[in-house]
């Protein structure tokens, strides 16, 4: 139950970058008058459409599970981040419109109008995840208020929209999201030139997807160590929880797989780094690090395990991919090309579903890890979760309705790829 108590709302990482691609590739189309963009652009556009309307869906039943699942939640902290939820309805309408006029305006409008609208579509994505987003920080760092009484008194919306973790989470998961769709997108593409590297369509596609995923995966490292140190200052035992230090003490080392044995209170066989996590936290090697000893058991996120093993998976992905990204590099500034290589090739197709991955561990993160407060400091999940029994024909019934959507969205993108547009290859591109 945990982690359904982030308020995700409409957000979705495809909304945030495959409309920025889509642009992209239009633009490129105008700029170089190369019929392949087009037809990229086209597709990436319907694919994006397709994903919108599932979104849609997802989102609305997701608005109705906050009522349902949370409603002591909502009725207690619904006047300070109601606002964000508001403007994130008024972004997705504004998405909704500018996407129809991107597909029905193609041979309507000025190039210059079409792509203007299409750049809208991306902003009020990157919108609708700042608004919603920043309700979520407010989790991990309420402000805009007082307590008295147990009740919040002197609310001021806009300092909770705009509280300490806003600013790093909501660049964090846009800059993820853009990793993991460029990436997704040039797994996709990649698959296929490996069968046959002359058709263009999958080589413009794949070079457009991999320079916004692999700049994005370059650079979030260095996001991920900002939003870690605003963990250390605000979240402590967040960050115990991560590397299951149990253990408060100075010259903290880096742990690097391992379990956690909450009995013995020990991580077993993990792979450590001596002094990287104080180097990390405070950038001094001999820094002292709160383990979990310092906080009460009753505080500890539950399960640890979980907490653990998420933050490890999402790092380890990062970091793979920030690698891919530089491979890529290097193969361009040596060979001026990246797809004459066919194990990176191989690596990119292996690496498709790892952005999307290290998304939801980063959820399981920043939500499990947040446990067992709702809002920390403020109010438990368990004084937050419905009092209603026997939710288990509910709980059926939401499962049910996303695994028929997830199973829509994977056959229509897979038709998709089998079928649709007529592809040009680089003879036909040439001749």
């Amino acid at each position: 139950m945990a982690s359904t108590s982030r308020p995700r709302s409409r957000v979705s990482s495809s909304g945030i970058a495959l409309p920025l691609m889509m642009v992209v590739a239009e633009w490129r189309y105008h700029t170089t008058g190369a019929q392949v963009y087009l037809t990229i652009a086209r597709r990436w556009a319907r694919a994006a459409a397709i994903l919108f309307a599932i979104g849609a869906v997802s989102g609305t039943v997701l608005s109705f599970e906050l009522g349902l699942l949370w409603p002591r939640f909502m009725g207690w902290a619904g006047s300070i981040i109601g606002m964000p939820f508001s403007l994130e309805g008024v972004a997705f309408f504004a998405e909704a419109i500018f996407l129809g006029i991107y597909m029905y305006g193609w041979d309507r409008l000025t190039p210059r109008a079409h792509r203007a609208a299409g750049m809208m579509v991306a902003i009020s994505g990157i919108f609708s995840a700042v608004f919603i987003l920043s309700a979520n920080a407010w989790m991990n760092t309420p402000a805009g208020f007082r307590m008295v009484g147990g009740e919040p008194v002197d609310i001021h919306p806009i300092v909770a929209m705009f509280n300490k973790a806003a600013f790093t989470e909501i660049l964090h998961m846009v800059v993820a999201a853009y990793a993991a769709i460029g990436f997704l997108v040039a797994g996709i593409h990649a698959s296929q030139l490996i069968r046959d590297r002359d058709v263009d369509f999958h080589r413009r596609g794949l070079a457009i997807a991999l320079l916004i995923g692999g700049v994005s995966a370059v650079v979030q490292p260095i996001i991920g160590d900002m939003a870690a140190r605003e963990v250390v200052q605000d979240q402590p035992l967040k960050l115990a929880a991560f590397e299951s230090l149990f253990k408060t003490q100075r010259d903290a080392p880096l742990a690097i797989g391992g379990f956690p044995d909450q009995t013995a209170e020990r991580l077993e066989f993990g792979i450590e780094i001596p002094y990287l996590l104080s180097i990390l936290a405070y950038h001094d090697p001999h820094a002292l690090v709160r383990g979990l000893d310092s906080f009460p058991r009753e505080d500890w996120p539950e399960p640890l395990a979980a907490v653990h093993f998420a933050f490890q998976i999402m790092v380890g992905i990062g970091t793979a991919m920030a690698g891919l990204a530089l491979w890529a590099g290097w193969l361009w500034w040596r060979r001026r090309t990246v797809f004459d290589c066919k194990w990176f090739l191989l690596a990119l197709v292996a690496a498709t579903p790892l952005g999307l991955i290290a998304i939801e561990s980063g959820w399981v993160v920043t939500e499990v890890g947040r446990q067992p407060w709702i809002i920390y400091g403020v109010m438990r999940t368990a004084a937050a979760v419905t009092p209603m029994p026997d939710l288990r024909f509910a709980f059926a019934i939401f499962l049910t309705l996303y695994l028929i959507l997830a199973l829509m969205v994977l056959g229509t993108i897979r038709w998709m790829i089998a079928t649709g547009a007529e592809i040009p290859t680089l003879a036909t591109e040439q001749g």
